[in-house]
C-alpha cells in the first residue's frame, strides 16, 4: 500500500482531497464568471465593441498579422534548431576549447532575456552602421535565446543515449562529426521531442515580444484595433481575438506533437517485431538444420 516516496492515501485522505479539489475549481470558476461579468458590465460585450470584425480590410490585415506571426515563427524555429544542434556538438566535442567556447556562447545567450535581445539587434547595430528590420530583429532574438535553450536539451538528449550507439558507429569506421550528425542527434531529438515541441511553443508565443520593436505581428494588430476610435477604442475585444488566435495556434503545435509521438512509438513497435520474428526465423532454421 506504500513506496519509498509516496504513501497511498486513506478513505479520510481521499475525501479531503476531493473536497480541496471542489473548493479549487468552484473558486478557479467563480473568478471567470466575475471578469466575464465585468466585462459584460463594462460593455465589452456589445456589438459596436465587435464590429470591426465585420470590415473586409480588417479580416485581410489580421490574417496578414497572423501570416507575419507564423513567418516570423517559421524562420527562427529553423534557425533555433540549427543553432542547438551546432553548439550541442560543441559542448561534446573532444577538444576543451570548443567545449569551453560553445558552453559560455550557451550560457551567454540563454541568460539573456529575449526581449532585450530584441533591443539589442532592432536598436543597438543600426547604431553601429548596420542596418536592420523588426522582422529580423525578432528572428536573430528568438533565435540565440530559443536555440541556447534547444542546445541544451538536445545535449541532454545525446548524453542518455546508450553509449553503444556511438562505438558502434566508431566501429563502422565513421567520424566524430558523422556519428553526432547522423546517428546521435536523430536519435537525441526523437526521444526529446515532446521538450522540443514545448520550447517551440514558446518561442510562438515570444513573437508577441515584436510588437514593442514595431514588428507588425498578431499582438501589433491587436493593440492598433483596440486603440480606433471609430470602432469604440475595442482594446479588450481585440485582445481576446489574439488571445484565441493563439491559443488555437499552440494547440496545434501540441497536436502536432502528440501525432509524432503516437507515429514514433508505431514506428518502434514495428521496428520491435520486425528484429523480433527474425530472431524466431533464426532460431527455427537453426533448429531444422
Amino acid at each position: 500500500m506504500s513506496s519509498v516516496l509516496f504513501d497511498v492515501p486513506g478513505p479520510k485522505a481521499r475525501m479531503r482531497h476531493r473536497i480541496y479539489a471542489v473548493i479549487g475549481v468552484l473558486a478557479i470558476a467563480a473568478f471567470i464568471a466575475f471578469v466575464v461579468y465585468r466585462f459584460y458590465d463594462t460593455g465589452q460585450f456589445t456589438a459596436r465593441k465587435w464590429e470591426w470584425l465585420q470590415y473586409q480590410q480588417v479580416q485581410i490585415d489580421l490574417l496578414n498579422a497572423v501570416l507575419e506571426t507564423l513567418r516570423a515563427f517559421a524562420a527562427a524555429a529553423v534557425l533555433a534548431l540549427i543553432f542547438g544542434a551546432v553548439f550541442a556538438a560543441g559542448r561534446l566535442s573532444d577538444h576543451a576549447w570548443i567545449r569551453r567556447i560553445s558552453g559560455a556562447i550557451v550560457e551567454f545567450f540563454r541568460a539573456i532575456p529575449a526581449l532585450i535581445l530584441m533591443f539589442l539587434f532592432y536598436f543597438g547595430l543600426p547604431a553601429v552602421g548596420v542596418p536592420m528590420t523588426p522582422f529580423l530583429g525578432v528572428v536573430f532574438g528568438l533565435t540565440l535565446y530559443n536555440g541556447s535553450v534547444l542546445a541544451e536539451v538536445f545535449r541532454a538528449g545525446i548524453q542518455a543515449l546508450p553509449k553503444g550507439q556511438a562505438e558502434a558507429a566508431y566501429a563502422l569506421g565513421m567520424r566524430k562529426t558523422q556519428v553526432m550528425f547522423t546517428v546521435l542527434l536523430p536519435q537525441a531529438i526523437r526521444a526529446m521531442l515532446p521538450t522540443i515541441i514545448s520550447q517551440m511553443v514558446v518561442l510562438l508565443k515570444d513573437t508577441a515580444l515584436g510588437f514593442i520593436i514595431t514588428f507588425q505581428e498578431l499582438l501589433y494588430y491587436a493593440r492598433y484595433i483596440g486603440t480606433q476610435g471609430e470602432f469604440g477604442r475595442p482594446i479588450v475585444p481585440s485582445t481576446l481575438v489574439a488571445t484565441g488566435i493563439y491559443i488555437c495556434l499552440c494547440l496545434l503545435l501540441t497536436a502536432l506533437a502528440t501525432y509524432l509521438e503516437k507515429r514514433n512509438r508505431r514506428s518502434k513497435k514495428h521496428i520491435d517485431l520486425d528484429e523480433k520474428k527474425a530472431e524466431e526465423t533464426g532460431l527455427g532454421a537453426a533448429a531444422s538444420a
